[in-house]
């Protein structure tokens, strides 16, 4: 559907010679419809179309979707020889007025800034140590205490859940597109497409499982986890707003040392709010294993530990005992982002063929295995 009376008003204000607008739909298709705009001013009638889209499937579920599909139709449809030409780009807004967002050459995100220490931090700091400290142990609880927290609101749509199976292989910034930015030479053709043919089985394997998919982060990674000490006497910090769609949540707040509490906050949400728990899971927890082995040679000590912790307590929080049974293709994602030679320039051909062999064992595997975290390695 269309606002009428909104469109007609933005019209009437675009156009300044308009007397009368009139809009009638002119018929549907697989991807959406169109409205025939017929405007009578004092030289005659000036005709127009209005192009909508399905809000659902074809990868038009979110409006930010929608948006870069116009917003390159604006751009293009100039450019091509006998090809119409497109005038603007609408956009909805919540009081159901409409405004032009069309013509940009760049947009830009404002927010708000973060303050705190990213978890990579605390990743790098278990290299001197054995076994987790107390505090280390209050931060892991309290990420698998938020991530059970918001998987818990779910929502039914088959149509979103296969949206990030596919994604999580297909999208320019996951596992085929990452794979894109390696330099040549960095990993074969050949073994690039074996991983890739693992994980589409995978995807297909996991699309009768459309009842998991929940609110998620997208990109839960120690470079968007922020925590601070918090003491008893400070307020923690506000939660971020979530959409409408979503169930405002406070960040967990666990007690730390010295009479404080932990406090955490969270950046750059990516890619939909909605998608499989695995995503988020796999985002953190392959980090404990990567920096283990490129500081270790294979996984042990507090990275071990971190690793078992964070399973057991995101399982106990979340009641996902599922959980193993559904991370395979989400690692693959994220052993081929910890393994890209341009992210992490440090490591070493040794260490990457350590975490292909293990992104290529957890795949050929029908459950990840935590007490088997070497041997994926082998």
């Amino acid at each position: 559907m269309i606002n009428e009376e909104t469109l007609k008003a933005y019209l009437l204000k675009k156009f300044s010679d308009v007397i009368q607008v009139d809009i009638r739909k002119l018929g549907s298709g697989v991807q959406g419809s169109g409205f025939l705009i017929e405007m009578k001013t004092p030289h005659g009638i000036r005709s127009y179309v209005v192009k909508t889209l399905l809000s659902e499937g074809l990868g038009h579920d979110y409006p930010s979707d929608r948006a870069s599909v116009f917003l390159l139709d604006l751009d293009e449809y100039k450019n091509l020889p006998r090809h119409i030409k497109a005038v603007d780009v609408l956009s909805e807004m919540e009081d159901g007025s409409i405004k032009s967002i069309g013509g940009g050459k760049e947009y830009y995100l404002l927010m708000e800034k973060g303050s705190g220490k990213h978890y990579f931090n605390d990743l790098t700091e278990f290299s001197h140590k054995d076994r987790l400290e107390n505090s280390d142990i209050k931060k892991i609880k309290a990420m698998t205490s938020y991530l059970a927290e918001i998987h818990s609101v779910k929502k039914h749509s088959k149509t979103l859940y296969w949206r990030k199976l596919r994604d999580t292989v297909g999208h320019g910034e996951c596992l085929m597109g990452v794979f894109d930015t390696y330099p040549d030479g960095t990993l074969s053709y050949d073994e690039i497409t074996e991983i890739i043919k693992k994980s589409v089985d995978w995807i297909y394997k996991l699309k009768p499982k459309h009842n998991r998919l929940s609110q998620i982060h997208g990109d839960f990674h120690p470079g968007n986890i922020w925590f601070k000490e918090v003491r008893s006497h400070d307020s923690p910090s506000p939660s971020p707003s979530l959409s409408k769609d979503s169930t405002p949540s406070i960040p967990p707040l666990v007690k730390g040392g010295n009479g404080g509490v932990v406090d955490f906050i969270l950046l750059d949400r990516s890619r939909g709010p909605w998608g499989e728990p695995a995503d988020d899971v796999t985002a953190i927890t392959i980090n404990y294993i990567f920096f283990s082995i490129k500081n270790h040679g294979d996984v042990r000590g507090a990275y071990l530990e971190g690793l078992n912790l964070f399973f057991d307590e995101y399982i106990k929080a979340s009641g996902d005992t599922e959980i193993n049974e559904v991370v395979a293709p989400f690692f693959a994602f994220r052993g081929a982002v910890v393994a890209n030679p341009i992210f992490y320039p440090e490591i070493t051909s040794e260490q990457r063929k350590f975490i292909f062999r293990f992104v290529n064992n957890v795949l050929d595997n029908e459950r990840f295995e935590l007490k088997k975290i070497n041997d994926y390695l082998r």
